[in-house]
């Protein structure tokens, strides 16, 4: 029987024990909650081709803006040709270093962010991300507001919220950004937006 590191259990008893109390918080009379629907939240800039800086940046601790210029001195390997040569890869690494260093970034921070965030170009596929979990508050037919239960990560983009059954409603989502993979690119609210 393999046993779980005591960090591991207290995380998952945190999250269990937050997705409990969103879930078991007493609500006004006829309000219901309704699970929301999220999608899309991953777009990156055309510049950008594909990567998703604002999440590799905040990783790092730097701007979306530092990072891409770090980013503009590397000569990334084309599309099939199965990577760079050890030489271009210690060559990339050297102009990011040299851009990134000051800010205090490490040789083995920028491998572990490269990596997390690291994905087949052209692929269709996404870096790695975990989708939010939300409820609509509904009375009467109505959205009152939103709950986050988990505000999942890796988004890059606010997501598009939509409310099965009930059409027309507007949504405004708030995303955070930082170091820790397991929240950066997270949903940290939602707000019911006025209809027009």
């Amino acid at each position: 029987m393999k046993l779980l590191p005591c960090s591991l259990i207290f995380a998952i008893t945190a999250v269990v024990g937050c997705l409990a109390q969103a879930q078991t918080a007493v609500l006004p009379a006829g309000v219901t909650r309704v699970p929301v629907t999220f999608s899309g939240g991953h777009d990156t800039d055309r510049i950008d081709h594909g990567r998703p800086v604002i999440l590799i940046g905040s990783a790092l601790g730097v701007s979306a803006e530092v990072f891409r210029d770090a980013f503009s001195g590397v000569h990334p390997a084309g599309p099939g040709s199965g990577g760079p040569s050890r030489e271009e890869a210690q060559a990339n690494k050297k102009v990011l270093m040299a851009a990134l260093g000051k800010y205090g970034i490490t040789n083995d921070r920028l491998d572990e962010v490269s990596n997390f965030y690291r994905y087949p170009p052209g692929s269709r596929e996404l870096w790695k991300h975990t989708p939010a979990v939300a409820n609509a508050l509904v009375k009467n037919g109505v959205v009152t507001g939103f709950e986050v239960v988990s505000g999942g990560a890796g988004y890059t983009t606010p997501p598009t919220v939509s409310v099965p059954g009930i059409a027309g409603v507007t949504a405004k989502v708030e995303l955070a950004f930082g170091k820790k993979f397991e929240t950066n690119g997270s949903v940290a609210s939602i707000k019911l937006e006025p209809t027009k």
